[in-house]
C-alpha cells in the first residue's frame, strides 16, 4: 500500500509541477512554490525527484507518452498515407502551450537531457511511423528500402527543423523535397507540407 501511495504523491507533485510549469515557466517556478502547493515536506519532494531537472525530466517523459499514443491513434485513422505521416510526426511534437515546458530543455544546461529526450522520442516513433510508410509502398504511394533507417533520418531532419521554429520558404522546399526523396514519392506527394507549416 505504501507504494501504492508514494506512487500517487509522485503523479500529484508532477501535476503541480506541470501546471506551475506551464503558466509561470521552468525558470521562474521554484520547488519551494511546488511542495507549498503539494502541502509537503521538502524531504518528501526530494524522496521522488533528486532535482527540479529530473523533475522535468520525468514531467518531458509523461508528455512524450501521451504524444505516442496520439500518434498511434493515427494508425487506423481514415487518411490518405502522407497526410497520416504527417499526421503522426506532428503528433510527437509539445501542444503549443506546452512550448514553455519544451523551451527549458534548450537551455545550456539541459543540453544533455535535450539529447535524451530526443532520441526517446524517434525511438518511440520509427516503429509507428514504419507502419505508415510500409502502407505507403504496399499502395504504390512510397517506393524505399530500409524502413526504418529512412523513417529514423526523416524525423531527425524534421526535429531539427521544427525545434527552432524559425525557417524560410526556402527550408520548407528542402524539406518537402527531403522527404519526397528519402521515401521514394514522387514529386509534389508531400506538397501539403507548405500549408499546414504556413
Amino acid at each position: 500500500m505504501r507504494g501504492e501511495k508514494g506512487e500517487k504523491r509522485k503523479q500529484e507533485l508532477l501535476q503541480i509541477a506541470y501546471r506551475l510549469f506551464l503558466s509561470k515557466g521552468y525558470e521562474e517556478t521554484s520547488i519551494d512554490e511546488i511542495i507549498e502547493e503539494a502541502k509537503i515536506a521538502k524531504g518528501t519532494f526530494y524522496y521522488h525527484f533528486k532535482s527540479k531537472e529530473a523533475l522535468l525530466e520525468a514531467i518531458i517523459n509523461k508528455m512524450i507518452t501521451e504524444e505516442t499514443e496520439q500518434a498511434r491513434q493515427f494508425l487506423s485513422a481514415p487518411l490518405p498515407v502522407p497526410q497520416k505521416a504527417i499526421a503522426i510526426i506532428t503528433s510527437l511534437r509539445p501542444k503549443q502551450d506546452e512550448m514553455t515546458i519544451a523551451n527549458a530543455l534548450n537551455q545550456e544546461e539541459n543540453i544533455v537531457m535535450h539529447e535524451k529526450i530526443n532520441r526517446r522520442v524517434i525511438d518511440e516513433a520509427v516503429p509507428i511511423l514504419s507502419e505508415v510508410v510500409e502502407e505507403g509502398i504496399a499502395q504504390g504511394i512510397l517506393e524505399c528500402d530500409n524502413i526504418k533507417e529512412r523513417v529514423r533520418m526523416t524525423l531527425i531532419i524534421s526535429s531539427d527543423l521544427f525545434d527552432h521554429r524559425s525557417f524560410t520558404s526556402a527550408d520548407i522546399d528542402v524539406f518537402i523535397d527531403t522527404v519526397e526523396k528519402i521515401l521514394g514519392a514522387k514529386r509534389g506527394t508531400f506538397e501539403f507540407i507548405r500549408q499546414l507549416i504556413q
